[in-house]
């Protein structure tokens, strides 16, 4: 699973993405939402997704229980929501106010931008292996 993980990561990430963009066009470019709330929004719902998807397909060798999926969440929102979330609001009105890029473009800059961060934040920090307690894993 470990050499196929990073290629189930984006093609995760690429419906991700399409989830984001098709709600950032319906927020910004339908329903004429500002471009800074309807990024944030777009990509709380592209990070859900992902993590939904990143439990039972990316990184489904590293089962957890209620308890730890709820934990993964927080920590997926933290790390992936932060790094999205931060890089959409520092980019975006960059790319699009400043520089003029239109804003699905921007969107796809700022997403490849962000991804080899949120890899390496799922595989180190997100979806860690379950340690078993006890004495019997001291041998």
């Amino acid at each position: 699973m470990t050499t196929r993980r990073p290629f189930i990561f984006t093609l995760v990430g690429v419906i991700g993405y399409l989830v984001q963009t098709v709600a950032l066009w319906l927020l910004a470019g339908r329903g004429q939402m500002p471009i800074l709330p309807a990024t944030l929004l777009a990509t709380e719902l592209a990070v859900l997704h992902n993590f939904a998807w990143h439990v039972r397909w990316t990184w489904a060798d590293r089962p957890a229980g209620p308890a730890a999926t709820l934990a993964r969440l927080l920590r997926f929102n933290v790390a992936n929501g932060g790094v999205s979330l931060v890089g959409g609001a520092l980019l975006m009105p960059l790319l699009v106010s400043v520089l003029g890029v239109h804003y699905l473009l921007a969107n796809l800059i700022t997403v490849l931008l962000c991804s080899i961060v949120n890899y390496l934040a799922g595989d180190r920090w997100v979806f860690t292996r379950a340690h078993p307690a006890g004495p019997a894993s001291a041998h």
